[in-house]
């Protein structure tokens, strides 16, 4: 497979980091962002790369040349005026007759691509966005997508949202299908998300592939320095894949947000003091955040599948406001005990994913290469306890919400922290001191 590499970006926001030199060439840990992505692309078996080059572009030829000493064969095409973000494709057609990867160079990336080109061709889509969460979700592209990734929808940044979404965001990297190409005209300044990605959405070619591993942009000089620190402290390269993650599991009700008994509107959504703080630290640790809930809820009929998913935007949204992001969320609709007016029965069993079992975990664990001996639970209840001690991992008991009063299992946790902020702060010190 090919990769195509948009380098031509001017980094306006980044002049006074720049100066002579283009956007994809700003230097990190002594090295150009660029030559990163370059590796990480050969580390795939991707070892075929054009270069998209415009402003500066020589600056770019003088330090890749023909690609050799990267181990990589690097072509190049030249635009003589900017073409957008998919312009130059047109020209570069004859090239692309097969499956290509296409990449912003203005991104730090460190991405296992033979996953993701797996998951392109597992959904025979013409289009396979790179989505994750994001610390910003309000001022970034919100995608929208089914169950099955396939994209419904697309919120763009400047749109007047009236309503929560997902904190799915659209990365800047892509697994493209040479028919795209078809939609691109000659010397045309093209948008590929709202000229091209878009149109092809109603057709049900679009998909959106969901992942925790590191993509960041360097738009900004703080930005550059997040993600050149990052990158010191072995970030970047852990949370590749490739590579067995570390998680901290979270209960929802009473531990990220307010216990409010059978919280069944959006409206009851309301964060647990500190919460979003103590997840930004783990979004900015090596560990992923996943929240792990019970929603009897759904069982005894109190409330839709469909409201549920407005009552986690809401949450996602809320988090999002402070600069914090869950990495994903898994919820048990079952609920063993009948005699509800209202409720469902189909879903009124005794099942392997309601806490204490730990199916929502096993399933986290095989989606996000979790290792879960290396990971945390945290919980206002004994059953979070029980539930993390049965699947080998240590556990953190909270005094907010229900402050372990459930007393239905008779277990110990590791820790005992007053809030999530603070249960948080001791297992990031622990593993500072391992």
């Amino acid at each position: 497979m090919k990769a195509v590499i948009m380098a031509g970006g001017k980094g306006t926001r980044l002049a006074s980091v720049l100066k002579d030199i283009p956007k994809p060439m700003a230097e990190l840990a002594g090295r150009p962002l660029l030559e990163y992505q370059i590796e990480n692309l050969k580390e795939s078996g991707v070892t075929e790369i054009i270069l998209v080059i415009g402003h500066l572009g020589s600056v770019i030829r003088e330090h890749f040349g023909d690609g050799r000493k990267f181990g990589v064969r690097i072509t190049y095409y030249e635009e003589a005026v900017p073409l957008g973000t998919a312009g130059a494709l047109y020209y570069l057609r004859e090239q692309l007759d097969e499956d290509f990867l296409l990449l912003f160079g203005d991104l730090f990336v460190n991405i296992n691509f033979e996953r993701f080109y797996r998951f392109h061709r597992e959904k025979k889509a013409q289009i396979t966005l790179y989505t994750h969460p994001n610390s910003h979700p309000y001022d970034s592209d919100i995608i929208l997508s089914k169950g099955d990734g396939s994209v419904t929808g697309w919120s763009f940044k400047n749109s007047d949202r009236q309503e929560d979404y997902k904190n799915l965001v659209n990365a800047g990297v892509y697994v493209i299908s040479p028919e795209v190409i078809s939609l691109i005209e000659k010397n045309r300044k093209t948008d590929l998300e709202k000229q091209v990605i878009v149109r092809l959405i109603p057709e049900g070619k679009v998909f959106a592939y969901s992942c925790t591993e590191y993509v960041k942009d360097i738009g900004t000089p703080e930005r550059l320095r997040k993600v050149e620190q990052d990158y010191r402290n072995g970030i970047c390269a852990k949370r590749n894949l490739k590579n067995r993650q570390r998680c901290i599991f979270l209960d929802r009700d009473g531990t990220v947000n307010r216990y409010v008994g059978f919280l069944n509107r959006p409206e009851q959504m309301e964060l647990e003091p500190a919460a979003a703080e103590a997840i930004r630290l783990i979004n900015e640790s090596e560990y992923l955040a996943v929240v792990v809930s019970n929603q009897p809820v759904i069982a005894r009929g109190e409330c839709t599948l469909g409201v549920l998913d407005r009552i986690h935007n809401r949450m996602y949204m809320l988090l999002g406001q402070q600069g914090a992001y869950v990495d994903d969320l898994y919820f048990c609709p079952h609920h063993p005990d009948r005699g509800f007016e209202g409720e469902v029965r189909e879903l009124k069993i005794k099942c392997d994913c309601r806490k204490p079992a730990v199916g929502m975990l096993l399933r986290a664990a095989r989606e996000h290469q979790i290792d879960l001996q290396e990971s945390w639970m945290i919980g206002d209840m004994t059953v979070d306890v029980q539930t993390g001690k049965n699947a080998g991992m240590k556990t953190v008991l909270l005094k907010t919400g229900a402050a372990g009063s459930d007393q239905k299992y008779d277990v110990q946790p590791d820790v005992t922290a007053a809030n999530l902020l603070e249960a948080v702060q001791i297992i990031l010190q622990k593993r500072k001191e391992m």
